[in-house]
């Protein structure tokens, strides 16, 4: 097959698909005698990459493969297209999802005695909905508490393809500066005024964080280049 031919297939199935798609399931395309393989696949994406280059969309490579997406560059002007704006998430919660991507695998106690607070179950419970941590194994130790880490979901969604990707710590001056990116499209997620429980351990927890972010950013930055790479290594 044509290389030109290749491209448009694999620009049309990226298109039509609402996932990124991988070298190996773009190859899975075709008929298995009429497989191109994964070497042609990566010349026509490389080729598509070169074609986009002056267009109001790119190719990307995320966590769970290629997509071709809006350049980010041009997402100011296209966010006005929707006029309500979407409950943002808490600092509390942007400071675990921070501590779980640069520290993973990590407990929710090992979480809880960095920031010095108790976490909310709310914050944890949104960040599984959101497919954005997972369970990855349990801690041998007394009780076997769970090991949390980032999943190719998060790697999507903040437009990377590895943890390696993540900025330091020393590039993020203030966690809110990632919260435009943490809209959250569900307000059942951020509204605990009907959860008087709820609502009391946010509040605590909201509180104390603002305390505790320097601390925090202090104890994280000297293992975070380790834990990029042992995690990165682990997970892909």
């Amino acid at each position: 097959m044509e290389l030109e031919q290749l491209k448009k297939i694999v620009e049309g199935a990226l298109l039509a698909s609402n996932t990124p798609l991988t070298v190996s399931q773009l190859d899975g395309l075709f008929e298995e005698a009429e497989r191109p393989g994964a070497g042609l696949i990566k010349q026509a994406l490389a080729s598509l990459d070169l074609d986009l280059k002056d267009r109001a969309v790119e190719l990307a490579e995320v966590g769970s493969g290629y997509r071709i997406q809006v350049r980010t560059s041009l997402m100011p002007y296209m966010a006005k297209l929707w006029e309500d704006k979407p409950p943002r998430y808490s600092r509390a919660l942007l400071e675990t999802l921070a501590i779980i991507a640069y520290r993973q695998p990590i407990t929710r106690g090992d979480i809880e005695q960095i920031r010095g607070v108790s976490i909310s179950s709310t914050i944890l419970r949104t960040l599984q909905e959101r497919d954005w941590i997972k369970v990855i194994g349990h801690r041998d130790v007394p009780g076997r508490p769970e090991l949390l880490g980032t999943t190719k979901a998060f790697l999507d969604y903040f437009n990377i393809k590895a943890l390696s990707e993540l900025p330091t710590l020393a590039e993020i001056k203030d966690l809110e500066e990632l919260e435009p990116q943490l809209e959250l499209n569900d307000p059942e997620h951020t509204d605990t005024d009907n959860n008087p429980k709820e609502r009391a351990s946010q509040t605590s927890d909201d509180t104390e964080s603002a305390v505790m972010t320097q601390s925090t950013e202090e104890q994280t930055e000297t293992l975070a280049t380790d834990q990029l790479e042992d995690a990165d290594a682990t997970r892909h």
